[in-house]
C-alpha cells in the first residue's frame, strides 16, 4: 500500500488543533482510513492510505480531510480563480505519443521548508501513482518570475509546448552545472537515465519554451533556471501526458494543496490547433443516490438531515433531488480514451457534470450529491456511501445477525483449499497469500515464456485497460511468478526456503461466458542448496496420495525448467500442471544463487 510522510506539528497547525497529542492524531487518522505505520527518521508520521484517495498524498490534503472530520469545515469548497494571463500554445510538432498539456499559475504562495518538502512529496507521489511513474502524466513546477512569455496576439504572455530533435537545443537541467541537449540528458544525467525509456523511442522529444528558450524537458526534468525555492512566491505549474483527463485531475490536486497554504489560483489558456481550454478545470460532478440504498448498505436508519450532514462532513454537498433518477449499480464510467476529444477534454467551463441514468428508485427520497474537483476516486454511488459511513463512524455501527433463516458455512472449494493448505504446511511449506495482479514482464519474460503457447501457465492474459500502476497490469496466469518474486525479495534470509500458495489465476478463454477462465492453482517452491526434481515430486506424491488421486509424471519440455528435469503433472489421467527444477537462466533473472525445485497444478484436479 502507498505511504505518505506527514509532520504531526504541521498537521496540527493546518487543522487548527494544536491541543491534539500524537496518539490522538493517530486515532483520528485511523478513522479516515490512514493507518500509522511508524516514525520516519525525521520524526514524521509514516501513514499507509488507500491508493484511491490521491488527494491525501500531502499534509494539506490530510489536514483538509481531518477538518471535515472535526466539523471545522463542511461541504464542497471550490477555490476561485483569477482570469487567465498566461497561455500555453501547443504546436503541431509535439510528439503524438504525448500530445496533452495543462497548467495553472499560483500566486502569493508562502513556501517555507516544510511547505516545499510537502510540495515535492506530492509531486513525486502523484508521479508514482496516477502518473504511472511519469508515463501517463508528469508535473513541472517553476518559479514564475524566472519565465519570460512571448507576447501573444491578445497581449498575454505565452509559452510553447513543442517537439524538438534530440540535439536541437541546449539547457541547464536541475542538479547540473553545464548545458546539455535533451539527448545528452538521457545519456549523462542521473535523472535522465532513470526516465530515458519514456521518450527515447520518440522521433521528437517533448519540450517547453518561453521567450528565453528551453526550460522544461517533460517528462524527464526541468531546467535549473526556473527551480523553485523557499523564496519563490509565484509559480507556474505545467503537466504533460498521454491523457487530458488524468493530467487535469492531477493539476486539481496540486492546486488544492497550494490553495490550502493561502495561494491564489490563476487560470491558464491551453491552445490546441483545434480549440482552446481554460485550466484548471474546477467543475464538479454529481451522483444521485436513493435514501433507502444508503440505509441498506450501512445497515442503519438515518434522517434526511443526518444524511446531508454526513455528506457535508465528508467534503461533499447533498440536497434532496427533484426527480427520482438515480445512479444504479451498472452506471457506466466514461472510458478515458473517449475523453481525449476536445469536447470531452474541456466540457463547459464552470458547469457540473451529472452522471445520472434512467433508473428509477423505489423510494421517493433521492439525494443529489456534489463531488469536489480533487476527488478522482468517486466513480460509483457506493463510493459516496462509503464516505457517509466513515463520517458516521464505522466503529459506531452495531453488529447484528442478518434476518435470514440459514446458517453460513464454508463453500466446498474453500474447504478443499483449506485442506490442501494444511497438507502443504504439514509437508514443511510456509503458506503465502500473494497479489492476484502482476505485470507482463514478471508473469512471462522473467520466466522465459511467451503468452499463448502450449506450456503450462502461459495462457493469454486478462489485462487491465487503465491500470494505475505499471506493476499491476494483468491477472496472473499462474502462481509460480509470484513465488519466485518472494524468493527474490528474501535472498538475505537463511535457507532452506520452502514456500507454497493456493491462489487465484486467470487466462483468456473464449469458451467461458465472461471470456476469462478463472481458477485456483496450487504452487510450491523449494529453495535449497540440495533441492532437486525428486524433492518436489516426493511432496507432490504425498499430496496426491492424501486426496486419493493417481499421480503420473511423464517427461515434458517447459522453458522455465531445466530440460530433462521437468515433467507434466497428470492426476487421474488429466494433465493439470508441471513439476521440475527451475532453469539457471530464470534463477539468475531473480538473483537466486541456490537451486529451486517447483511444482504447480490446478486445484480442481483434487476434487
Amino acid at each position: 500500500m502507498p505511504t505518505v510522510d506527514i509532520d504531526p506539528d504541521e498537521l496540527r497547525e493546518l487543522t487548527g488543533h494544536e491541543e491534539k497529542s500524537d496518539e490522538e492524531l493517530q486515532e483520528d487518522l485511523f478513522g479516515l482510513g490512514l493507518e500509522f505505520e511508524g516514525w520516519t527518521e525525521d520524526d514524521e508520521f509514516e501513514l499507509e492510505f488507500a491508493p484511491d484517495r490521491l488527494d491525501r498524498l500531502s499534509v494539506e490534503g490530510v489536514a483538509r480531510s481531518m477538518r471535515y472530520q472535526y466539523g471545522d469545515a463542511q461541504g464542497v469548497h471550490v477555490p476561485s480563480t483569477n482570469s487567465a494571463d498566461w497561455t500555453i500554445e501547443v504546436e503541431e510538432s509535439v510528439p503524438d505519443e504525448r500530445p496533452y498539456v495543462t497548467g495553472a499559475v499560483i500566486r502569493d504562495v508562502d513556501l517555507d521548508e516544510d511547505g516545499l518538502d510537502s510540495l515535492i512529496q506530492l509531486q513525486e507521489k502523484l508521479h508514482a501513482t496516477m502518473g504511472r511513474k511519469r508515463a501517463k502524466g508528469a508535473i513541472g513546477i517553476h518559479d514564475l518570475t524566472m519565465l519570460r512569455g512571448s507576447p501573444a496576439t491578445e497581449g498575454n504572455p505565452t509559452i510553447r509546448y513543442v517537439g524538438v530533435e534530440p540535439d536541437e537545443d541546449r539547457f541547464v537541467p536541475l542538479d547540473a552545472d553545464t548545458e546539455m541537449t535533451p539527448g545528452e540528458v538521457l545519456e549523462e544525467h542521473q535523472t535522465g537515465r532513470e526516465y530515458a525509456e519514456l521518450v527515447s523511442e520518440y522521433e521528437r522529444y517533448p519540450a517547453i519554451y518561453d521567450d528565453l528558450g528551453l526550460f522544461s524537458f517533460p517528462p524527464v526534468i526541468n531546467g535549473r533556471r526556473t527551480e523553485v525555492s523557499t523564496d519563490s512566491r509565484d509559480l507556474f505549474v505545467e503537466m504533460t501526458g498521454t491523457d487530458q483527463w488524468t493530467i487535469d485531475k492531477m493539476l486539481n490536486i496540486v492546486c488544492y494543496a497550494l490553495a490550502a497554504r493561502g495561494a491564489t489560483l490563476e487560470d491558464v489558456r491551453v491552445e490546441y490547433h483545434d480549440g482552446e481550454l481554460v485550466r484548471p478545470d474546477l467543475s464538479t460532478k454529481t451522483k444521485r443516490i436513493p435514501h433507502d440504498r444508503i440505509e441498506s448498505i450501512l445497515g442503519i436508519g438515518l434522517d434526511p438531515d443526518e444524511v446531508i450532514d454526513l455528506a457535508e462532513r465528508s467534503g461533499l454537498d447533498a440536497a434532496r433531488s427533484e426527480d427520482g433518477a438515480t445512479d444504479d449499480d451498472e452506471s457506466t464510467i466514461t472510458p478515458l480514451e473517449d475523453r481525449d476529444g476536445l469536447e470531452e477534454r474541456g466540457g463547459t467551463e464552470g458547469s457540473s457534470e451529472s452522471e445520472a441514468d434512467d433508473a428509477a428508485s423505489t423510494d421517493d427520497l433521492v439525494y443529489e450529491v456534489t463531488i469536489p474537483p480533487y476527488r478522482v476516486d468517486v466513480l460509483h454511488p457506493l463510493d459516496v456511501i462509503d464516505d457517509l459511513g466513515r463520517a458516521y463512524g464505522f466503529n459506531d455501527l452495531e453488529p447484528r445477525y442478518p434476518e435470514v433463516g440459514t446458517v453460513g458455512g464454508r463453500h466446498d472449494r474453500s474447504r478443499l483449499e483449506r485442506a490442501v493448505r494444511t497438507q502443504l504446511v504439514g509437508l514443511g511449506f510456509e503458506d503465502l497469500l500473494n497479489f492476484h495482479m502482476i505485470d507482463e514482464e514478471q508473469n512471462y519474460e522473467r520466466l522465459d515464456v511467451e503468452p499463448g503457447t502450449d506450456a503450462y501457465g502461459t495462457g493469454e492474459p486478462a489485462t487491465i485497460k487503465e491500470p494505475y500502476s505499471e506493476d499491476f497490469t494483468m491477472l496472473r496466469t499462474w502462481t509460480l511468478p509470484s513465488l519466485l518474486q518472494v524468493l527474490e525479495n528474501n535472498t538475505h534470509r537463511a535457507y532452506p526456503q520452502h514456500l507454497s500458495e493456493v491462489g487465484f489465476a486467470a487466462k483468456l478463454d473464449e469458451t467461458e461466458n465472461t471470456g476469462v477462465a478463472e481458477g485456483r492453482h496450487v504452487g510450491a517452491v523449494l529453495a535449497d542448496h540440495e533441492a532437486g526434481y525428486e524433492d518436489a515430486k516426493a511432496r507432490l506424491q504425498a499430496i496426491a496420495r492424501d486426496f486419493d488421486a493417481t499421480l503420473e509424471t511423464p517427461a515434458t519440455e517447459h522453458p522455465t525448467f531445466i530440460p530433462g528435469r521437468a515433467a507434466d503433472v497428470v492426476l487421474d489421467g488429466e494433465v493439470v500442471g508441471v513439476v521440475g527444477e527451475i532453469h539457471p537462466k530464470v534463477l539468475v533473472e531473480h538473483d537466486l544463487e541456490v537451486p529451486v525445485a517447483a511444482f504447480e497444478f490446478d486445484l480442481k484436479a483434487l476434487r
